[in-house]
Order: C-alpha cells, then structure tokens, then sequence
C-alpha cells in the first residue's frame, strides 16, 4: 500500500469521528507488517480525558484483534475535515506507538490532499520510555 493510499484511508477515518466540542476532527489509518489495515477516528466525551485519539483507538482496535507488528501509520486532522495542517500525533500516542513498534515506524502526515511528510518513531520520539 503506497503512502497516498494510506492517507485516503484516515481521511476517510476521519469522517465518521465523534468530536461535538471542539470540531477537530482526526483519521488514521495502521497498516500492520503483513498488510493488513486498521483505521481509527478520534472520540471524544463531555468530560475530555475519555477522549480518545485516532491513533490509539487505530492501534487498540489492531492490538485487540491480535496483531503486534506495524510498518506505518498515516494520520490526518482539521477543524470540520478541513485539513490544512499537518497534524502530527500528540505525546501519549507516540508512547503508545512506542510500546508496539521499532524506531522506524513510519508516521505519514499529510494535508491539502497532496503534501505529505513522513518521519519515523524515533524522529518523532527519540527518548521513549519502554522495557
């Protein structure tokens, strides 16, 4: 799967996310060493820390189903699907990448349909706490 059709993926994640407080909506689209996709849409709640971001509710729906090894996450975000910026994964969802994946996991941002940056876990997170 070429890096475009991954960000397609968690724009189209990014559809159906639950975000009634602050409009932002966020997509991302997990695809596991063997190939296999796994998308996931912000959710937030009235309360906020239930909230739950894209990327972890991607990687929670993978890990539950069995799956330990990824290659490559793509994540999209904006105000109304509106995506401009790039929208890069906070720090609780780079730990949690970090408890499943190596260093250099790929993680593609993209925004305005074309523009696309990719950094690895370890760019993105070079002093992880792990075992």
């Amino acid at each position: 799967m070429t890096d475009k059709e991954l960000v397609i993926l968690a724009k189209k994640a990014a559809e159906v996310a639950y975000a009634p407080y602050s409009g932002f909506t966020v997509g991302a689209a997990l695809l596991t060493k063997d190939g296999k996709m796994y998308s996931g849409c912000n959710i937030e709640n009235a309360a906020y820390s239930p909230t739950n971001c894209a990327e972890r509710t991607a990687f929670f729906k993978a890990v539950s189903e069995g799956e330990r090894e990824f290659s490559a996450i793509a994540v999209v975000g904006g105000k109304n699907l509106d995506f401009k910026e790039f929208c890069p994964p906070c720090g609780v969802c780079r730990q949690v990448m970090s408890e499943f994946c190596d260093g250099d996991f790929r993680i593609i941002l993209s925004r305005n349909d074309e523009e696309l940056k990719v950094y690895t876990l370890k760019e993105l997170l070079p002093l992880s706490f792990g075992l």
